[in-house]
């Protein structure tokens, strides 16, 4: 019977020393020295055998603490005999302005060449509607924010598809105007409340669009008959419309309580063959979250990944696919235990937040799973 794991770790803008990655932003070799150390540390607590890295600026600073892991600990099966694909951002640029990117590790190696995702060609056109009729303009997105990497893993007999992304964040979007210094709305000395919204609505457009990009790759790979494991930090709760959009939508208990699509009188419903057939084509697409099935496992009520401000929430997850969900009588597996990594995780009053640079903003997560 064969068991493996599966994690996902945001690295809070790992590179290396003297190197400038946000505007007035550096590692000292100290700061490096200690951040590499904490997450060798945490790796070896995983000891995950499939690990989705974000925010990899640098990727010889990942090779390092993936070096630096296996010093650590020489007698668990060493990360140097895994491969490693990183999927850098195209938007990356000078000091001061770097962008990072992804990566994911396997001990089972690739089937196949990893794959970046981050340019839209053709681009992704979502159209308006007024209600009722007619043009109300459209959103296009030509570009990511950051990659999303695919990977096919072989494990016990199968190839699981990997998704590992980094969705746009919550912070707000603002435009600059030209020849400006900045845009006006990060001036909090003028506070602008309204622009400030509409910077919020902006990065939550975006985000959403890109949880789209993904879900269609995703339902691509389940149309072809291929388990799916979704990891990476989305910026967004289990119960938001962003990972709804990336995890399909839930289906009803009964569709026959519903009129027909194209109904010819008031009690004009989907037959129960017609509603078996529609719950088929929604669970097949479905990705289940591995939060919620350690919830339900557990009997406890949260987890969380993430603080700011105070409020602690979970953002980082594992999304699986129907082949690994306890309830499918079809499944390849499924999820034994699920691990929440967030001990250095504060809620913004402790003295070292939010400026501990030398661990991560986000914890980390990893579900156990056995194939059947």
């Amino acid at each position: 019977m064969t068991t493996f794991r599966i994690a996902t770790f945001n690295a809070q803008n790992l590179i290396g020393p003297d190197q400038e990655y946000q505007r007035f932003e550096r590692y000292s070799p100290e700061d490096y020295a200690a951040k590499r150390d904490w997450m060798a540390d945490q790796v070896n607590r995983m000891d995950s055998d499939i690990l989705a890295f974000q925010e990899i600026i640098d990727p010889e600073a990942l090779r390092e603490v993936i070096a630096e892991a296996d010093a650590r600990a020489p007698h668990r099966r060493p990360y140097a005999e895994a491969d490693l694909a990183v999927a850098p951002n195209l938007a990356d640029s000078g000091p001061g302005e770097r962008r990072p990117g992804l990566a994911i590790l396997s001990r089972f190696g690739f089937a196949g060449q990893p794959v970046s995702i981050q340019r839209l060609d053709p681009p992704l056109e979502i159209p308006f509607n007024h209600l009722g009729g007619g043009d109300a303009g459209q959103y296009v997105l030509n570009r990511l924010t950051r990659p999303i990497l695919k990977v096919r893993v072989p494990v016990g007999g199968h190839v699981l598809t990997v998704f590992n992304l980094h969705l746009r964040s919550r912070m707000g979007e603002f435009v600059r105007p030209r020849g400006a210094r900045f845009s006006p709305e990060v001036d909090l000395s003028h506070y602008d409340a309204p622009g400030r919204a509409l910077g919020l609505l902006r990065a939550s457009l975006r985000r959403m669009a890109e949880a789209w990009v993904l879900r269609k790759l995703v339902v691509d790979e389940l149309e072809a008959g291929n388990p799916v494991a979704v990891l990476g930090d989305l910026n967004a709760t289990p119960q938001s419309a962003t990972q709804q959009i990336i995890a399909g939508e839930r289906p009803f208990t009964d569709y026959t309580w519903l009129r027909r699509h194209d109904a010819k009188s008031a009690d004009d419903h989907y037959s129960e063959a017609e509603a078996a057939a529609i719950t088929e084509a929604v669970e097949r697409v479905r990705l289940h979250s591995a939060e919620r099935l350690f919830i339900r496992k557990s009997l406890r009520d949260t987890a969380y990944t993430n603080a700011f401000g105070g409020v602690f929430e979970s953002f980082d997850a594992i999304l699986l696919s129907r082949h690994f969900h306890p309830d499918w009588p079809g499944r390849i597996g499924e999820m034994t235990h699920f691990g929440v990594y967030n001990d250095h995780i504060t809620d913004g009053t402790h003295p070292e937040a939010p400026g501990n640079i030398r661990a991560s903003d986000h914890g980390q997560i990893m579900a156990h799973v056995r194939l059947v």
